[in-house]
């Protein structure tokens, strides 16, 4: 790999991405929509591209002469209008497919989520042929779920595309699902689910990073891979031990799973609504995930473990 394209390249885990393809000594491009974003990827390394994921010009002409595509970009919100998610999930999918085929890049590699099959109902040791739910829990899910049946479906002879699907990205420069946690915590909104006292896959964002280079260079084509960072973990222990990072405690108050659900759907007309059926679907009970197939086919190990990443961060007192 000589030269990459990355979407979503300012955010938590398109900067770490950037640096460890520029630490191999490949030249990156990268999407920015603004000059915060190109500030941003510039800084991590990439030479930044103007434009958005609707302009399927500027991304074609940036991915020109590119080995890789890396598509991480996406819109990670609890909430929303469905039509937001699939602008940008969806129709942004299709049109990073659509410039990376016009610029004849040979290998696409899609940073899903396992969140594609969330229904609801708990997820146990799932893995890659487990089907996709006929009513996935909420924009986020649909929208990353057919965004994902795209890039499967684009795969051909001439045009490798591969799915990572890491679950729970964690890390040292964590502003988005971090914060989340402790934006509630602050404002007296954070209870844990049935006590929180189910198991929980994970995955450091360095470990995010190591899968998506191992897809770009040894994935099957049209292959999903799960990644994790190894055996799963008690939900409550783990959140309690990141937030304890941040200097915050997350307190024993505690709702059963079945008000929650009562309490999402009599408010979902809100537009910032308590809790959403995508949260509880995701963090609301046991959601572990098999990434057997990855170290099996990819050569992935996880370097990072839980208590080296935890430690990184309580040594830095912060998420950035």
């Amino acid at each position: 790999m000589q030269q990459a394209f990355i979407t979503g390249g300012s955010g938590f885990l398109g900067k770490r991405l950037i640096a460890a393809l520029v630490a191999r000594g490949v030249r990156v491009r990268a999407l920015a929509r603004s000059e915060a974003a190109a500030s941003a990827v510039r800084a991590a390394g990439a030479d930044p591209v103007r434009g958005d994921l609707d302009d399927v010009a500027a991304m074609t002409e940036g991915m020109r002469g590119c080995d890789v595509v890396f598509h991480a970009a996406a819109y990670v919100k609890e909430y929303g209008k469905l039509a937001e998610f699939m602008k940008a999930n969806v129709a942004g999918t299709e049109h990073a497919l659509a410039a990376a085929l016009a610029a004849g890049v040979k290998r696409f590699v899609h940073v899903g989520t396992e969140a594609v099959l969330a229904d609801g109902k708990p997820i146990v040791r799932a893995d890659e042929t487990r089907p996709y739910p006929a009513r996935p829990a909420g924009p986020y899910p649909i929208t990353k779920g057919l965004a994902e049946r795209a890039v499967l479906a684009a795969n051909t002879r001439d045009f490798a595309t591969v799915v990572v699907r890491p679950r729970f990205i964690w890390g040292k420069g964590d502003t988005s699902l971090l914060g989340q946690f402790v934006d509630a915590v602050k404002v007296g909104r954070f209870a844990w689910m049935n006590g929180g006292r189910y198991l929980t896959s994970t995955c450091h964002v360095d470990n995010v990073v190591e899968g998506a280079l191992l897809a770009a260079e040894r994935g099957s084509p049209g292959a999903i891979y799960f990644l994790t960072d190894g055996e799963p973990v008690e939900f409550r222990e783990f959140i309690t031990a990141l937030l304890a990072t941040q200097g915050v405690d997350p307190g024993t108050r505690n709702v059963p799973v079945w008000l929650a659900k009562t309490i999402a759907a009599a408010t979902s007309w809100m537009a910032v609504p308590p809790i959403t059926k995508t949260a509880i679907a995701v963090i609301g009970h046991e959601v572990t995930v098999d990434d057997s197939k990855a170290r099996r086919e990819l050569g992935y190990v996880g370097k990072v473990t839980r208590e080296a990443g935890l430690a990184e961060m309580r040594a830095t007192g912060s998420a950035a």
